[in-house]
């Protein structure tokens, strides 16, 4: 009976949850870079997406180094080549490496002032747009009572 090593079925989650990572990161990138107003919700989206599945990594990838460590810590135990043993833990830094990449250039004062000034531009719209929603009421009011009283002069 042949246990399959359980490195290899989480660094198969791993990566597949980094290209998950860099599709979010180029569209959050994407947001970025438009000078109209980005669609709220969209940008709350993906942000909070790329935000989960980054953590989400590290949490594996602790889990890695971890199993690494076990198996440095007693080599006899386990029939693993040093050179494997490397190469996991070139694997574990090299992952880190590009979350850390997507992580600071998300908490970039540029990319948070940028996300801060859309949300600001779209309640001011939304503000702007009751306002204007209310003016039209407010007149549509006026305009009913003024028909309603040129009717009643009339009977």
């Amino acid at each position: 009976m042949s246990l399959e090593d359980p490195f290899f079925v989480v660094k198969g989650e791993v990566q597949k949850a980094v290209n998950t990572a860099q599709g979010l990161y180029q569209r959050w990138g994407q947001l970025l870079q438009e000078t109209q107003i980005v669609n709220k919700e969209e940008l709350n989206w993906t942000t909070n997406e790329l935000r989960n599945t980054l953590r989400s990594i590290e949490w594996d990838l602790e889990d890695l180094e971890e199993t690494i460590c076990i198996v440095e810590t007693n080599p006899h135990k386990f029939t693993i080549a040093p050179s494997e043993v490397a190469a996991r833990r070139s694997f574990v830094t090299e992952m880190r490496e590009s979350v850390k990449e997507m992580q600071d250039h998300m908490s970039d004062p540029v990319a948070q002032s940028f996300v801060e000034r859309n949300n600001r531009e779209l309640v001011d719209d939304r503000n702007q747009c009751g306002l204007l929603s209310a003016d039209v009421s407010a007149a549509d009011s006026h305009i009913l009572e003024e028909q309603q009283l040129h009717q009643k002069v009339r009977k």
